[in-house]
């Protein structure tokens, strides 16, 4: 399959069981049908198990707190 952007051909990754397609050119992201649900539904797991991480008020405050704070399930899969 071919970016429908730049017409190079898409690139294939697996990340935690979810296949995505991406444009080595651009970065542009496809996912198949059901891939988004799959990753909604492990999001709202995280959420419901306390795991998700808040954002600070402040862009400041992010910057000094972005070493210390764990990865949410969406920065591991589209780091």
């Amino acid at each position: 399959m071919y970016c429908p952007v730049c017409k190079v051909e898409l690139k294939i990754s697996e990340r935690q069981g979810i296949e995505i397609d991406y444009c080595p050119k651009c970065r542009g992201l496809w996912l198949d049908r059901g891939e988004i649900d799959k990753i909604i539904e492990r999001s709202a797991v995280e959420v419901s198990q306390g795991r998700a991480v808040e954002q600070p008020a402040h862009r400041h405050e992010h910057y000094e707190h972005k070493k210390h704070r764990r990865k949410s399930f969406l920065e591991e899969l589209f780091d």
